[in-house]
């Protein structure tokens, strides 16, 4: 784990989710690091579109999927 974080680029925004929908589930692409090419579902809170490029600290997470009830 780098302290600088390892870059990722949103390939889709899968759902918002949270009391007001102030947090968008996406999938995310991973650009470097070990896990280069990899592409991860996590939970960002604020405004992102496709295209973004974020800085995560790790890459070993993953959220997990939201259902419908």
């Amino acid at each position: 784990m780098t302290q600088d974080g390892i870059p990722v680029e949103v390939v889709e925004v899968v759902v918002k989710t949270g009391i007001h929908g102030e947090v968008y589930q996406v999938m995310c692409k991973v650009l470097d690091g070990k896990d280069r090419g990899r592409v991860i579902r996590r939970n960002v809170k604020g405004p992102v579109r496709k295209g973004d490029i974020m800085m995560l600290l790790e890459t070993e997470r993953e959220a997990k999927e939201i259902k419908a009830k």
